[in-house]
């Protein structure tokens, strides 16, 4: 029996219907931008492993990071300690976020950094006094899949079976060129109310709507109509962070800055499990107390894992590197080149490009289900030809590790151009 029918035997997947799925591919080894299976097939991994690994599979830089910390201090527990890797890594980060952003709280994934973000700004409220128990957030949103990371999102069948079970949320448009003035206006009346703790937004791209593109004008328009009626804008940057957009975070495009950013993924290069909440001064003083309950009781057993962070310190070394900048500008320049072609292509109804992000959007007749049946033709014919993708609905989209080689992007732009012909 070899390993994907073991797996099928004992695993329970992610975003996975086992009755209707077969035996999934089994990895053994990765080196750069590619990955290969137990059958010694090779494939691309054009979507960074979903959007975690920028520097590449096994990655020399992180992994002697890594042996190093381990052979020094794995762990030490976060509550009642600290230590120099997270105290690192913290003047690290502050040195590149925004300036308004003053304190970082460590987790663990994605769904965690956008759980603390919304405790954060509740219990703010609810330390002061006030009743504001409510959150802001744009249709199609997906923030995670723990209960206050799905409560604030969109995508419905994410979400259905917990319908009664999760945090008040109302949906504004998201700001796509020519929503702009009515996702306005509805923000604008629902932060007059003061009911509103935050507003949580995926910032210039909503990754798992499909690369759902706005731009940095319009945030900023947001963002100053929230600070204007004292609700907090919480950037989910686990998706968009470190680069992916051409800037290290996409916030760097604003010019009104977020009260509290969500940072996980790339953070450690694809490597170890970590996430960080950042905070400006003002959310920390919401909590700054003698009154031990007006604490932020939340915690992880691995927060501020010392391992986690060298390899997060690492993966920062890498991303400031002049080879990795250089790439982002490269695969940057080479997405807009394919975007240019296929913009024409008659079965292509809009292609979109910002930082290392591509996305095209394949012209149907009707509306797509998000995991239908063009979806997985489209899947299924990318792994058979040796590219890991993972459209969605009829979108189409790269997202590659920095380390990417022209001849491995130009195999990804031929194999989606052949998927396009085939639909």
């Amino acid at each position: 029996m070899n390993l994907s029918e073991k797996d099928q035997l004992y695993n329970w997947h992610p975003y996975t219907q086992h009755k209707t799925t077969g035996l999934l591919p089994a990895i053994v080894k990765g080196e750069g931008a590619l990955l290969w299976d137990e059958n010694g097939k090779e494939y691309i991994d054009a979507i960074a492993s979903w959007w975690v690994n920028p520097f590449g599979h096994s990655n020399k830089t992180i992994a002697d990071a890594i042996y190093a910390q381990l052979t020094t201090l794995e762990h030490v527990l976060f509550g009642g300690f600290t230590h120099n890797k997270a105290v690192e890594l913290s003047e690290k980060l502050l040195a590149l976020l925004p300036a308004n952003q003053k304190k970082l709280f460590y987790s663990d994934n994605g769904s965690t950094a956008v759980e603390v973000g919304l405790k954060g700004a509740l219990q703010y409220f609810y330390n002061k006094g006030e009743k504001r128990t409510k959150v802001i957030a744009f249709e199609d949103a997906f923030h995670g899949d723990t209960f206050g990371a799905m409560a604030a999102s969109g995508i419905t069948f994410y979400t259905e079976a917990f319908q009664g079970s999760l945090l008040e949320v109302t949906r504004i448009p998201v700001p796509t060129p020519g929503n702009e003035t009515k996702s306005l206006a509805a923000l604008q009346v629902l932060v007059a109310s003061e009911e509103y703790a935050a507003f949580i937004f995926e910032p210039l791209v909503q990754g798992a709507a499909g690369m759902v593109m706005y731009a940095p004008e319009v945030l900023d328009q947001l963002i100053a109509l929230c600070q204007k009626h004292h609700v907090f804008a919480i950037a989910d940057e686990v998706m968009t962070g470190f680069g992916k957009t051409g800037k290290t975070f996409a916030s760097d495009y604003l010019v009104n800055k977020p009260d509290i950013m969500c940072l996980s993924k790339a953070l450690t290069g694809g490597t170890i499990p970590m996430a960080i909440t950042t905070f400006t001064q003002e959310m920390f003083d919401g909590f700054y107390n003698d009154d031990v309950n007006k604490a932020m009781f939340h915690g992880h057993t691995f927060t501020a894992n010392p391992t986690g962070c060298a390899a997060a310190l690492a993966s920062i070394q890498l991303l400031e590197s002049p080879e990795m900048q250089q790439n982002i500008t490269r695969i940057n320049a080479k997405h807009l080149a394919f975007a240019t072609k296929m913009q024409s292509h008659p079965k292509v109804k809009t292609t979109r490009v910002l930082g290392v992000i591509f996305a095209l959007e394949i012209a149907t007749a009707g509306a797509e289900s998000y995991y239908g049946t063009m979806r997985n033709k489209l899947y299924n014919f990318f792994i058979e030809n040796g590219v890991i993708l993972r459209p969605v609905s009829n979108i189409v989209y790269i997202l590659p590790p920095y380390v990417v080689s022209d001849a491995q992007l130009e195999k990804i732009y031929s194999k989606v151009e052949a998927a396009v012909e085939m639909i």
